[in-house]
C-alpha cells in the first residue's frame, strides 16, 4: 500500500514545496470508529476499514488487502478485544510496529456492565439505572435485583461477584462471567445438571451474558453465543453508541495522530473540535426525534443499545436474546411475550441479520409493532458521515416504531 500525501497546498505552505510529507497510514476496526477517524483526519488523509459493513465484528475472515491494510499501518485504532478478539492476534502479527489505541481502554470512556436475563427491571420507565464510569470503579451496573421470577442479576460483576455466593438459585444454571480468566464459569451445573455448551462461535472467550434465565432452556438461550467480549472484561462493548464516549475518543484520535504526524496537528485538533460540537448538535437533534414519544416502551432483539439508551434517557424493556449469533431459547421467548402483553410494549425493534420468523413468534397476539434498527452502519456508506447517521436513524427508527 502506498503512503498518503498531503494535499499539495498543505506541504507546500509547510515545506516550500521542497518536500512531502507522508500522512500516516491508519487502519480501524469497525466502520463507526472508521467514521470517527476520518472526521478528524479529514482533508488531511483516509483511514483504512478492516471489518467491512455488515460482517459481524466478533468473528471476522481477513481479506488480503485488509490483512495489508493492518501490515502498513501506522496507527491502528480499535474498539479493543472485547468486541473484536480475533483481532488481536491479527494486530500482533501484522501491525507489531503500529501505535495502537483500544478505545475501550482509552481515559475518559465511560462503560456499562452487561445486562443480565429477558427483562431490565431497572431500565424500565426512565428510572436511574445506575452507571457509572468503568474506568473510575468498575461497579456492577445491573441495579434490577430481581425480575419477575425472582432472579438475582448481580453476578456478572467479575470478580466481585463471584463471592455472592448466597445468590444460589438452584434452579437457574446462573453464570458468574469471570472475565478476568476468560474461562466459562458454570457455576451451578451441580444444580441444574446443564451442561451449557455455550459459546459454540466463541467458546475460547467463555463470558456468558444470560444467567439467571436458563430455566430448562439455558443451555438454548446460550447456544452459539459469540458475545467473545465475555471472556475479557464484564462490560458491553456497545460503547461508540454513546456520544460522550465518542466526543472523548475524537481527542484520543486526535493525539494519537497528532504524535505521529506533528505537521498536521493543528488540522487533526481543529477536525475535533469541529466534530464535538457537531456532537452537540446531534445530541439535540435526536433529543428532539425522540421527545414526542417518551413514555413509550420498546424491546429490542439483541442488546447492545444500552449506551444508546443511556445518553437519551430512553431505556428498553427488555432483549429477546443477548447474543446477536444465537436464538433465544422458548423460555426466554415466553418472558419477553409475557413482557409484551403485561406491560403493553408498543415496539420490538430487530437488525437486518436477524431471523424474521423469530420475531414474528416473539410478536404473534400482541400489538407491537417492529422496525429494523442499525447499530454498525451497515447499510450506510463508510466515511465521515457514517457515525452521525447512524445514530439519527437509530432514532428516527424508534420514533417510527413507537
Amino acid at each position: 500500500m502506498s503512503r498518503k500525501l498531503l494535499p499539495i497546498s498543505i506541504t507546500a505552505a509547510l515545506m516550500g514545496g521542497t518536500a512531502l510529507a507522508e500522512v500516516p497510514n491508519v487502519a480501524t476496526d469497525i466502520a463507526p470508529v472508521h467514521s470517527l477517524v476520518a472526521r478528524v483526519m479529514d482533508g488531511v488523509g483516509t483511514p483504512d476499514l478492516i471489518v467491512q459493513p455488515g460482517a459481524s465484528p466478533h468473528e471476522y475472515n481477513l481479506r488480503p488487502s485488509e490483512a495489508a491494510a493492518l501490515q502498513d499501518a501506522d496507527l491502528v485504532f480499535w474498539m479493543g478485544e472485547d468486541l473484536t478478539p480475533w483481532m488481536h492476534d491479527a494486530i500482533e502479527t501484522l501491525a507489531g510496529e503500529a501505535a495502537v489505541t483500544s478505545l475501550l481502554e482509552a481515559d475518559g470512556t465511560v462503560l456499562l456492565d452487561f445486562r443480565e436475563g429477558a427483562l431490565f427491571e431497572a431500565h424500565a420507565h426512565g428510572e436511574d439505572d445506575g452507571h457509572d464510569d468503568a474506568q473510575e470503579d468498575g461497579h456492577d451496573h445491573d441495579d434490577h435485583a430481581e425480575d419477575e421470577a425472582g432472579h438475582d442479576h448481580d453476578d456478572h460483576a467479575g470478580e466481585e461477584d463471584k463471592a455472592q455466593d448466597d445468590h444460589d438459585h438452584g434452579d437457574e444454571g446462573h453464570d458468574d462471567h469471570a472475565d478476568e480468566d476468560g474461562h466459562d464459569h458454570d457455576d451451578h451445573a451441580e444444580e441444574d445438571s446443564h451442561d451449557h455448551e455455550d459459546h459454540a462461535e466463541g467458546d475460547a472467550h467463555g463470558h456468558e451474558e444470560e444467567a439467571g434465565h436458563s430455566d430448562d432452556h439455558g443451555d438454548e438461550d446460550h447456544a452459539g453465543h459469540d458475545h467473545d467480549a465475555h471472556g475479557h472484561g464484564a462490560h458491553d462493548p456497545h460503547a461508540w453508541l454513546s456520544l460522550d464516549n465518542a466526543e472523548t475518543w475524537l481527542n484520543v484520535i486526535a493525539a494519537q495522530l497528532s504524535a505521529a504526524d506533528p505537521d498536521n496537528a493543528g488540522a487533526y485538533y481543529a477536525n475535533a473540535a469541529a466534530a464535538r460540537a457537531e456532537m452537540e448538535a446531534l445530541s439535540a437533534e435526536v433529543s428532539a426525534t425522540l421527545d414526542p414519544v417518551r413514555g413509550g416502551s420498546f424491546i429490542v432483539f439483541h442488546d447492545a443499545y444500552q449506551y444508546f439508551e443511556d445518553t437519551f434517557d430512553f431505556p428498553a424493556s427488555g432483549a429477546i436474546s443477548l447474543s446477536d449469533a444465537s436464538d433465544p431459547g422458548p423460555a426466554r421467548v415466553a418472558e419477553i411475550q409475557g413482557r409484551i402483553r403485561e406491560e403493553g410494549v408498543d415496539c420490538v425493534l430487530t437488525e437486518p441479520q436477524f431471523n424474521p420468523g423469530l420475531v414474528s413468534t416473539v410478536l404473534d397476539g400482541t400489538e407491537a409493532k417492529t422496525g429494523v434498527i442499525d447499530p454498525l452502519g451497515a447499510e450506510l456508506e463508510p466515511g465521515v458521515d457514517l457515525y452521525p447517521q447512524l445514530i439519527r436513524n437509530m432514532a428516527k427508527t424508534l420514533a417510527g416504531c413507537l
